[in-house]
């Protein structure tokens, strides 16, 4: 008989999926992550963490030798960074990104009271969940991303007419305007809302998003781009910020969102 009570079963069965879930836990993603400045790591930390009864000794203990700019940028914003890399990766979820998203807005909320004249924004992005859509948890999420990545977001709430996310653009004049849809009955508002503003004479890209559309859709009408997931949202806001138009953000979308 073959003796196998030497046999090293290690080295044959390998829990890949164990392996996979622990290279991604928040303690392992945050080793790669974290700053490197211990006082940046720890306001960075707090935010990874949702420490919400911490953040603010933290920001103030930092202020004492940091800048606050450095602090928002390169602490706070840097952990929700992180917390959107375990959100990519099916670690964190819903809950644990809006707690940590109100941790870093307290934090922010602190540091700011030193910025003489305040903090400068990027740009103004206005969002929506489409009209008859009553479902805007992805559109939430990706204004948390958005506010975090330094831009000014005027959120129009979910069930939004056509013509009042077209007055909203009028109003504010944002540099891009996104609308989510989990139903397919919903998601004809984006080609009619883009429509009118290009009748308007507004020719800003209106980003499509949502469980409901894909990247052919969303690409089937003037203005329309994508954004499969709310992570792709900043950087595809980056791009148009540099002077991406619409066209363009669709020639080069698998690259600008292959390093969300």
């Amino acid at each position: 008989m073959i003796d196998i009570s030497k046999i090293d079963y290690s080295t044959i069965l390998r829990r890949y999926d164990a392996e996979a879930e622990n290279m991604d836990s928040p303690e392992a993603v945050a080793a790669k992550m974290l700053p490197s400045d211990p006082v940046l790591s720890e306001v960075a930390s707090a935010v990874l963490y949702m420490k919400f009864k911490e953040i603010g000794p933290v920001v103030k203990k930092a202020l004492e030798s940091k800048e606050p700019l450095d602090i928002i940028n390169n602490g706070l914003v840097a952990g929700m960074e992180i917390v959107s890399h375990l959100y990519a990766a099916h670690v964190y979820y819903l809950p644990e990104i809006m707690m940590a998203a109100k941790v870093m807005e307290v934090g922010i909320s602190i540091a700011e009271k030193q910025i003489p004249g305040g903090r400068t924004t990027k740009g103004t992005v206005v969002m929506h969940a489409a009209e008859g859509d009553p479902h805007d948890i992805g559109k939430n999420i990706a204004a948390v991303m958005m506010r975090s990545s330094g831009f000014t977001v005027v959120d129009l709430g979910k069930d939004v007419a056509v013509d009042d996310v077209v007055d909203a653009v009028k109003e504010n004049k944002p540099f891009l305007v996104t609308g989510t849809a989990l139903m397919t009955t919903t998601m004809t508002a984006f080609p009619s809302g883009a429509k009118k503003l290009q009748e308007a004479g507004i020719n800003i890209p209106y980003m499509a998003a949502g469980g409901a559309v894909n990247r052919d859709f969303a690409e089937s009408f003037d203005l329309g781009i994508y954004s499969e997931k709310a992570p792709q949202t900043p950087p595809i806001a980056d791009k148009i910020l540099a002077g991406y138009d619409w066209k363009k953000i669709r020639e080069e979308w698998d690259s600008i969102v292959g390093g969300e």
